[in-house]
């Protein structure tokens, strides 16, 4: 979408409406990607640790190499600035990061799927993911405005890091633009050696492209959009952690708050994977099983929506988002997710190993 296009859009629009309009068709893209691809965090964790060939891991890879080379390719042109980005000009938190990825780590392996990954379950009918997702939100929320809150703060104040420099690894390490779209090249190789040893299905890698280049669409199109406005809008990409609990807010509770870019990105998610899963045949109701299931994803729901806030991101807010601009909190939150991830799947699911990798 050329400059002249993003004027005429929130000159005709508006600002806040061109935003909402902007989350509304990223998130479809999304979710119908990450639906066809069957996209998570939590199985690529699994499989590694496993050392298991399932395909999974060389899917999330796909879709961080896209989104880092994407991201670094717009910025290596001019045609987006992340140093006005959340993730790297606000002041962040290392033990935020590092706490916050592990309880996310820890309770996406006990829900079985990552935050994104329950949204795009729930479109298509699995309502153990709609329910985890609720909690998920509302834990969010809680950590960020209600009696969770006390605690996130303490957490975060225990390491802390200014904004600027200190949270740019690109500024930190000097290998600029360059050198991080050599970083994304070895990743997309990698992805490519083993989609071909693994004869991984052509919608699973051609579907986590897409959910990447969504990454470095979404940071573009804010970004253009920020350029163009009167009054200052975040330049952002994707994620689910505070979109969740803004949605649940709005839904609860009546605000003349403006229609924003979070506001329009979970109902997008959900319409697309709604409708890929329609087309895929892949539409069936399904519920808990027993109550101590219903105990384990719950609890895990709750860990990820703490511990998301607490991050500052998600598997894919800090993930692919926050990564893709080389954020030193993201990449501690993602460390953190990895390592508790895989020890949370020892200690719990070791047995039977094919029941709990399934995504359910």
């Amino acid at each position: 979408m050329p400059p002249s296009l993003i004027e005429s859009a929130v000159e005709y629009l508006g600002e806040n409406h061109s935003l909402a309009l902007l989350g509304m068709v990223v998130g479809a893209a999304f979710g119908f990607l990450a639906q066809r691809s069957r996209f998570c965090l939590r199985s690529a964790v699994i499989e590694f640790a496993r050392n298991l060939t399932g395909g999974k891991l060389t899917v999330w890879l796909f879709a961080f190499s896209t989104a880092v080379l994407a991201t670094q390719t717009l910025a290596l042109l001019g045609l987006f600035d992340a140093s006005e980005s959340r993730q790297i000009s606000a002041r962040g938190s290392l033990s935020g990061a590092a706490v916050g990825g592990a309880l996310f780590g820890m309770g996406m392996t006990l829900a079985r799927g990552c935050s994104s990954r329950l949204l795009v379950l729930a479109a298509q009918g699995n309502l153990r993911s709609l329910v985890s997702g609720l909690v998920f939100a509302v834990a969010a929320q809680a950590a960020w405005t209600g009696v969770l809150s006390p605690v996130r703060e303490v957490i975060s104040a225990w390491w802390t890091v200014d904004g600027g420099v200190s949270r740019d690894l690109l500024a930190m390490s000097g290998i600029g633009h360059l050198g991080a779209l050599c970083f994304g090249l070895v990743w997309l190789a990698a992805a490519v050696v083993w989609a071909r040893r693994q004869s991984v299905a052509t919608w699973a890698w051609a579907g986590a492209i897409g959910v990447g280049l969504t990454i470095a669409a979404a940071w573009w199109a804010t970004y253009a959009i920020s350029r163009v406005s009167f009054d200052p809008h975040p330049i952002q990409s994707l994620s689910f952690t505070g979109p969740s609990a803004e949605v649940l807010s709005r839904v609860l509770f009546i605000t003349d708050k403006p229609a924003t870019f979070d506001l329009a990105l979970v109902p997008g998610v959900f319409l697309g994977a709604f409708v890929a899963a329609a087309l895929s045949g892949e539409l069936k109701l399904e519920g808990f099983q027993g109550g101590a299931g219903m105990r384990r994803y719950l609890l895990g729901a709750m860990c990820m929506g703490f511990g998301g806030m607490l991050a500052g991101g998600c598997a894919v807010g800090a993930g692919l988002s926050g990564t893709s601009v080389f954020s030193l909190t993201s990449f501690v939150t993602l460390t953190g997710m990895w390592l508790a991830g895989a020890l949370t799947d020892r200690l719990m699911d070791q047995h039977p190993a094919a029941e709990s990798l399934a995504i359910k």
